[in-house]
């Protein structure tokens, strides 16, 4: 069932001619060119490439975590090129849910309360019901008490997916979401992303280097020197 965000109608992210130059010691860098993109809402797509390629910037362009130099970032229907860091923040809440490599739970704050903070923020009345459930879902209803310091990373980035998801948005970005963990648990969150991505209709925008993960998609793109190189439907 589509949640309350969702439209059949609008494309999850539409992204026009989006460029993306930063000031560096050796002066502008172009760091993505000319990027047209539509992601229709349900799909499941991987961005892959080298280093340098340009793929978590833009993923973090898409979600409205850095503003684009060019172009247009349209997400579920609404354009947020223009928004700033306040503005921004305040769409994606409930709409867009952002799981990044390095976790970023808050280290002084249980596991549980890492979950429903998010919730809360959205005001809702049932956040630690809720944050309980997601827990759960994810594996660890019995490790709510737990702060991320006593948990492994795997335990941490499922934490750091289960706030992810407790909003229940429209579209869920993961950047290198298992490139801090080992192969076993790396397949174990790989696992549940991808069947929590299932079960809630979300729209999956994944940042990886590993082929493996980016086949699990139904789209491949790949990125080389901050522009498309190609655009493919997985086979797998």
């Amino acid at each position: 069932m589509q949640n309350q965000h969702s439209s059949t109608k609008l494309p999850a992210i539409l992204l026009e001619n989006v460029a993306l130059t930063l000031k560096s010691a050796a002066g502008l860098v172009n760091i993505l060119q000319d990027i047209s993109l539509t992601v229709p809402a349900g799909q499941s797509i991987a961005l892959t490439g080298p280093s340098g390629s340009g793929k978590s910037s833009l993923l973090m362009v898409a979600a409205g975590l850095e503003r684009p130099s060019g172009g247009k970032v349209i997400v579920a229907g609404t354009d947020i090129t223009n928004m700033n860091e306040d503005a921004a923040a305040r769409f994606r809440r409930g709409r867009v849910g952002i799981v990044f490599q390095s976790f970023h739970l808050i280290p002084t704050i249980t596991a549980l309360e890492n979950v429903a903070v998010p919730l809360e923020l959205m005001g809702e009345v049932d956040a630690w019901d809720r944050a309980e459930a997601e827990l759960k879902a994810v594996g660890l209803g019995e490790r709510g008490g737990h702060y991320p310091g006593q948990l492994s990373g795997g335990e941490q980035q499922r934490v750091a997916l289960a706030r992810a998801m407790a909003p229940r948005p429209d579209i869920l970005f993961a950047d290198e979401p298992t490139g801090n963990l080992d192969s076993n648990t790396g397949a174990g969150v790989s696992d549940l992303l991808f069947a929590l991505n299932a079960q809630r209709h979300a729209t999956l925008f994944l940042v990886t280097h590993e082929e493996s993960l980016a086949r699990r998609c139904q789209r491949v793109m790949r990125l080389q020197s901050g522009r498309i190189l190609s655009d493919n439907f997985s086979d797998e």
